[in-house]
């Protein structure tokens, strides 16, 4: 076989197309990964000739110096922060190292309840005290509120040794926070805030769109651009400014969170993604625009099934919403005599439309740069064709279908049964997997009849046999 010289210092064009000419090159692989890029055998259904490890001329993630560094600038400047960190195990090895790198052991923080597990473990891993404030959930849609700054503020001066203010804004409903207002409270006491914006990834690039928390002043935010931009899976970043942030500590703690081998088909994934965005990301925005807005006229009709909140992400007068991500498409069953896990299955079984996620009264689906107009008008046709004939949705005894999913009767009756015991791990809906008791939370009357609600719905949950640790008692877990 030939082998053919690469010029590496004159590989020109984004980080893929650096990879493309290298795996045509004819370097021989002696060096992991095992595949040897060996798509003669292997086939190439699958980027193994692209999936490379740190070889001359591909930078170190750790230490960007070259071309992943130029990624990292390019996501600063399209986010408006100083610094960038491409994150490869997702939004939430980028939480991880956030919480750990502005905290010292034993620190208080002000947390939002409604906060990703990723959260609850850093907290836990980091021996952190956590001080809850709990948005007020809406008796009319049943989802969370926005996070009130006035609680912030009261949190922070009742606590004046916190260290850490984290919120999540957009929520997995789409729900935004005030994080100018948020972010004003944490810096009177020069306190930094940490925006979990993991759902929010597209924020910022339309006026459609709320804006970014980072340009709204958190001084660190995660965002996974898996979620709602065109890039694989685990693919994210870690944003932060300055002066409350201090870089060095973050870049090592990504460093401890993050993978030592990060795979280069999702580092190009990133790089390409951005690219897409400083190139053509007005255009794209413009065409989502107007697929939702078309999308909200042909809904305008819907009488038993509701879609909450639909707009340009203003509040529109709703009390205790600050804003809407209008890219997420939540449509309430209540109206219509269903559960969410219900109106899931007849979208699935019926119009081959896959939500994002069923709660116990509500659907969540997902609109994106990347969606073709026709998967929106199958939506809009789906759900006004489920809302024509709703009353005839459930079986004709009136009783609902028993749904697959939920736990068994006796982890609830067991779990019943420790009331105002204090639980030794996190029970939690997943998704969005928020806790609905964390560890070290006293279980309460409340919190059970809201576990037994959801799982009544058919909603999926878990912790359940941790936090009875298998003998119907709890614990309080280690958090040292």
């Amino acid at each position: 076989m030939e082998v053919t010289k690469i010029d590496r210092e004159n590989i020109g064009g984004a980080l893929y197309e650096r990879l493309s000419a290298y795996a045509s090159s004819g370097m021989i692989p002696m060096h992991v990964p095992g595949h040897k890029r060996n798509s003669g055998m292997l086939g190439d259904e699958l980027p193994y000739g692209v999936d490379v490890t740190e070889l001359p001329g591909f930078d170190n993630l750790h230490d960007m110096r070259g071309v992943l560094r130029d990624t990292a600038e390019l996501a600063a400047s399209l986010y408006g922060c100083t610094w960038a960190f491409p994150l490869v195990n997702g939004g939430t090895c980028g939480l991880l190292a956030s919480v750990r790198a502005l905290t010292s052991r034993g620190d208080t923080v002000v947390m939002a309840r409604n906060c990703h597990m990723s959260v609850y473990s850093a907290v836990e891993l980091c021996g952190l005290r956590p001080v809850y404030i709990t948005p007020e959930t809406d008796a009319d849609s049943g989802i969370a509120r926005s996070v009130n700054p006035e609680s912030v503020a009261g949190a922070i001066a009742d606590n004046p040794g916190c260290a850490l203010v984290i919120i999540t804004s957009p929520t997995y409903e789409g729900v935004v926070s005030d994080v100018a207002a948020i972010a004003e409270a944490a810096h009177s006491r020069s306190i930094p805030l940490l925006v979990d914006a993991a759902h929010g990834a597209h924020l910022g690039f339309s006026d459609y769109f709320p804006a970014q928390a980072i340009r709204e002043g958190a001084d660190a935010a995660v965002v996974s651009l898996h979620k709602t931009l065109p890039a694989l899976t685990q693919c994210a970043l870690a944003l932060a400014r300055g002066p409350l942030v201090e870089p060095g500590a973050l870049r090592r703690e990504l460093a401890v969170f993050q993978t030592s081998s990060p795979s280069y088909v999702l580092l190009a994934s990133i790089d390409r993604c951005l690219r897409l965005l400083a190139s053509r990301g007005k255009e794209m925005f413009d065409a989502l625009e107007g697929r939702l807005r078309r999308f909200d006229a042909r809904i305008a009709s819907l009488g038993r099934l509701r879609a909450i909140r639909r707009g340009n992400g203003a509040a529109g007068g709703a009390p205790g919403f600050y804003g809407f991500d209008p890219g997420k498409i939540v449509v309430s069953a209540r109206g219509a005599g269903l559960t969410g896990r219900e109106l899931a299955e007849l979208l699935r079984a019926e119009f081959r439309i896959e939500t994002e996620m069923a709660a116990a009264d509500y659907v969540v689906a997902v609109a994106t740069v990347c969606d073709e107009e026709w998967y929106l008008d199958a939506l809009a046709d789906a759900l006004l064709a489920i809302d024509a004939r709703a009353p005839s949705a459930l079986p004709a005894s009136g009783a609902r279908a028993r749904v697959r999913g939920g736990p068994e009767d006796g982890e609830l009756a067991a779990l019943g049964d420790a009331v105002g015991a204090v639980a030794a791990e996190h029970i939690r809906a997943y998704p969005p997997g928020t806790p609905i008791i964390a560890a070290g939370e006293v279980i309460s009357e409340d919190a059970m009849r809201e576990i037994r609600r959801l799982a009544a719905a058919g909603v999926t949950l878990q912790g359940l046999p941790g936090a009875l640790r298998g003998d119907g008692k709890t614990r309080k877990r280690r958090s040292d």
